[in-house]
């Protein structure tokens, strides 16, 4: 198995044909068919079917694709680390973190690390919260930030803050001209809220559990999506505020809700190496960033099992609330 090889399966992977993949590579046709074909001979199972002159992978060419993709972009910082030595640049920030956290709090974490410290290369690696966690903790990323849980064997939290999460408005909504938002407000309203069940999602449904979503609930896995759809008019979102206060959007409002729905999350790094000053210079410019959210509130490393404890039972106590006879 050869790094061209590689190479040639994700150029057909991305262009859809062997003919696409040649003109990406700027090698001939037959060239780019040669190496997928050693390198299906090498794996023992096929990784394409051919329809006419486009080929479709097969399931374990999917499976496949995702290591070979990750592989392949080792491959590629390796070679570009191997410059930067060669330079002289210094080490670069790997970094793992949620969306909410990436637009916003590291952009202005990272302008102040550089202002006191000097420039130095960065790769950000944007993903869901468990992605996260497992990046860290596979040494893919010196630190990491995203919500919480985060309390993992070979993971050593730094710190943790919490904020509440806000309602999000059109800015021609009539419920955006108040000072607040009522959860009972948004009753027959459609909401657009996140999809992961397992995290920040089951506190908002516990709020919600009293009001009846018009058209039906509209789910995704990034408050910026949510914040476009909320000015689309497509309904009103109820989401993590480093995004909503972090990067605001034109023509749309953020509020605070009339109840707390906290929102947890926190800075980690891997077990057993302590950060270098760079990366704790970052970890404590993101802490300042985060102060400027409002309603935040820090919490020491060793709060993470009590705080998660406590958000269930206000989740339980608030269906309880909601869901008994009057």
């Amino acid at each position: 198995m050869e790094i061209r090889q590689l190479e040639a399966f994700a150029a057909v992977m991305s262009t859809g044909s062997m003919t696409g993949a040649a003109r990406l590579l700027d090698r001939s046709q037959p060239a780019v068919t040669r190496l997928v074909h050693e390198l299906q001979a090498t794996v023992g199972y096929p990784l394409f079917t051919r329809h006419g002159p486009r080929v479709t992978p097969t399931q374990e060419g999917f499976l496949f694709y995702e290591e070979v993709k990750q592989l392949l972009g080792n491959w590629r910082r390796l070679q570009t680390r191997s410059s930067e030595i060669a330079q002289g640049d210094g080490e670069p920030l790997v970094l793992a973190a949620t969306s909410a956290v990436s637009v916003g709090l590291l952009p202005q974490a990272l302008r102040e690390v550089e202002q006191s410290v000097g420039p130095a290369p960065v790769r950000l690696q944007t993903a869901s919260p468990e992605r996260v966690v497992q990046t860290v903790m596979a040494g893919g990323a010196q630190l990491g930030a995203s919500s919480l849980p985060l309390e993992h064997r070979g993971l050593q939290v730094l710190w943790i803050g919490q904020a509440p999460c806000v309602a999000v408005l059109a800015e021609d909504d009539p419920l955006a001209s108040a000072p607040q938002a009522a959860i009972q407000d948004l009753a027959s309203r459609r909401i657009i809220t996140l999809a992961d069940p397992y995290r920040l999602r089951h506190r908002i449904d516990a709020a919600l559990a009293s009001t009846a979503a018009a058209g039906g609930m509209i789910e995704t896995n990034s408050s910026v999506n949510a914040q476009a759809m909320v000015r689309a008019g497509l309904g009103i979102a109820l989401l993590d505020p480093l995004t909503a206060f972090g990067v605001p959007m034109q023509g749309v409002r953020a509020l605070p809700l009339d109840r707390d729905i906290p929102f947890f999350f926190g800075v980690i790094v891997p077990e057993g190496r302590p950060p270098n000053q760079r990366l704790q210079a970052l970890a404590d410019a993101l802490r300042r960033a985060a102060r400027q959210v409002p309603g935040f509130v820090e919490h020491p490393p060793a709060a993470h099992a009590d705080l998660l404890q406590a958000a269930g039972h206000a989740q339980a106590s608030a269906t309880e609330t909601t869901t008994s006879p009057t």
